[in-house]
């Protein structure tokens, strides 16, 4: 398994870091585009911190899974993951359902992709939530070479999953670990009753 290395900088203006990104000759790769999500955990897969990713990029569909060290803790290199592009969403989708593991959740967000030089920055958009970054790379010395081009404090780099950066802005209900435990989430949908926003 490949050891994933990013980081994430939360509340991000978008129009002030593509500019920050043309700036210091970052290379748009993909424009902002839909992209959606399966997300499959049976209950040996929660235990070891793990999940099942099958993801619609928009210019090419990958299936994931990816484990996270409990005993690291969240740090920018505590995920391991293995994924290879796949032919189609919705076959790959029902192949698992057949399989007997049905999706957990689905999830739709928006991402626009930069190069910035051995960095990939992306720009996330997801439901109910202010945008955010991902900065990833090979090392953690590009990563933070690339946080400081754009003008970020190390100091406010969020590390781990979506729910972390979910967690910033709401207090969730119920239970509810976050995104990961709501069947669906899509942007036309209401916030969830379970998602108490901070004052």
């Amino acid at each position: 398994m490949q050891t994933e290395i990013e980081v994430k900088f939360c509340n991000v203006d978008i129009v002030d870091i593509r500019e920050k990104l043309k700036a210091s000759g970052a290379m748009l790769e993909q424009p902002m585009r839909l992209m959606k999500r399966a997300v499959i955990e049976e209950p040996h897969h929660e235990k070891e911190n793990a999940f099942i990713r099958i993801r619609d990029e928009g210019d090419k569909t990958t299936l994931t899974f990816k484990r996270r060290d409990k005993l690291q803790g969240d740090t920018i290199n505590n995920t391991k993951e293995i994924e290879v592009i796949v032919s189609d969403f919705e076959t790959t989708v029902e192949l698992f359902r057949e399989a007997g593991w049905e999706y957990k959740t689905f999830q739709e967000s928006k991402r626009e992709t930069w190069k910035l030089g051995d960095a990939e920055v992306v720009i996330d958009e997801w439901p109910w939530l202010k945008p955010y970054i991902e900065i990833e790379a090979s090392t953690e010395d590009e990563v933070k070479q690339a946080a400081a081009t754009l003008d970020f404090d190390w100091n406010d780099a969020i590390y781990g999953h979506i729910d972390m950066v979910y967690q910033m802005q709401y207090d969730f209900l119920d239970s509810v670990r976050g995104v990961i435990d709501l069947k669906e989430v899509r942007f036309q949908d209401p916030l969830p009753k379970v998602f108490k926003e901070r004052s």
